[in-house]
């Protein structure tokens, strides 16, 4: 099967000996019978007790690693998951809320805040973030001129 890797250090997944499947919100754990890198982001695995013919249902199915499995991120990096319930700081307007999700699309990703006036979406980008304090759960944020606005003052 052909697995994409959605990672900035694709090198650190060739080694993986098991996946969970994302089978219907279960994860349901594979073992890696070989590895074959295909490109950069690209690996042909072979999965143990999956036949050719019958891999068509794995087709578009996400693969989960075990967390034990993700390497530590320093600095101002983070999982998306590991961000939910952090407390977000701007800059200019101070406590903005909890983050309550992480909206991932194609081009972008997106802090879900929840604020008391309602729902505020904050770009995730590199500039907009001052620091990540795993300890205390917070992340501070100087945001873009205005942005906050649209949402407090609709």
């Amino acid at each position: 099967m052909l697995v994409y890797l959605d990672t900035d250090e694709p090198k650190k997944y060739h080694q993986m000996e098991m996946v969970f499947f994302d089978m219907q919100g279960e994860p349901i754990p594979f073992f890696i019978q070989s590895i074959k890198i295909k490109s950069a982001n690209q690996l042909i695995v072979k999965f143990e007790d999956v036949e050719a013919d019958n891999s068509f249902q794995y087709v578009n199915v996400s693969l989960l690693l075990p967390l034990t499995m993700l390497p530590v991120l320093e600095g101002n990096k983070f999982y998306y998951h590991e961000v939910k319930g952090y407390t977000i700081v701007d800059e200019e307007y101070g406590i903005l809320g909890v983050c309550e999700d992480v909206l991932v699309y194609p081009h972008q990703s997106i802090f879900q805040i929840k604020h008391p006036k309602g729902e505020i979406l904050v770009p995730i980008v590199d500039e907009f973030i001052l620091n990540v304090d795993k300890i205390h759960k917070t992340i501070n944020i100087k945001t873009p001129p205005g942005l906050v606005d649209l949402y407090l003052n609709a």
